[in-house]
């Protein structure tokens, strides 16, 4: 397993789709993992520290799981079947531990909001090497070219 940081959130140039960008600091490994816009935007609110008038969705699970006393261990990428990503959120309670599934969009969007490490499975990040975004016809490391060599600039207002 390894643990990963938020590099950024982009538009993919290609699918025109929010992409977060996980790397793992050590070696310099991307992931890339496509989500929705509503999903984007919960991840950049937090990037962005902005502060809704009212709890939006992963700020109310937030709020929960301190009345709760619960607490945000860390959230896992632990698969990738049919182009899709899974996540678990690892939470403790007391001695009490449990693993929610989740969409690693929502996982990574509560770990913003509860400081929570990210980690991901090795196997996810083999399989990931051949992934391509619905739409994308084009040379399957493309993205990955372009991950490398991207600057802070061109990842627009989002940088981590």
């Amino acid at each position: 397993m390894l643990k990963m940081e938020i590099k950024g959130l982009l538009m993919d140039p290609v699918s025109n789709m929010p992409v977060v960008v996980l790397r793992d600091a050590a070696n310099g490994v991307f992931l890339p993992i496509w989500v929705g816009i509503f999903e984007a935007n919960a991840i950049a609110l937090q990037m962005e520290k902005i502060t809704t008038p009212r709890p939006m969705t992963h700020d109310l699970l937030r709020n929960l799981l301190s009345e709760l006393e619960t607490k945000v261990e860390r959230i896992v990428i632990n698969d990738l079947r049919d182009n899709t990503f899974f996540a678990r959120i690892h939470l403790l309670r007391g001695d009490t531990r449990w693993n929610v599934d989740s969409r690693p969009s929502d996982a990574i969007a509560l770990a913003l909001r509860v400081d929570a490490e990210i980690f991901v499975e090795e196997d996810v990040l083999e399989k990931s090497k051949s992934l391509r975004p619905e739409g994308d016809d084009g040379d399957p490391d493309r993205l990955k070219k372009w991950l490398e060599e991207v600057s802070p600039e061109d990842l627009g207002k989002y940088p981590m």
